[in-house]
């Protein structure tokens, strides 16, 4: 991973992730998504977002009011 970006979020799930990269993006948010599932035994492994360290603490307020 480049410099300069942090992981905000972690999941089980691709579709999880997916939907919050959307959710970011439609915030004008720059997100990564860095998918570490084993690609024979899916149910190993996580993905991960990954945001800009000056959009982190706004990007980890939009996750907290969407996952609760």
């Amino acid at each position: 991973m480049e410099k300069g970006w942090v992981k905000v979020f972690t999941a089980k799930e691709l579709y999880r992730a997916s939907l919050l990269k959307g959710v970011l993006e439609d915030e004008g948010i720059d997100v990564i998504i860095l998918n570490k599932k084993d690609s024979i035994y899916i149910t190993i492994g996580e993905v991960e977002l990954y945001v800009k360290q000056s959009d982190a603490v706004r990007a980890l307020n939009i996750i907290q009011k969407n996952e609760a």
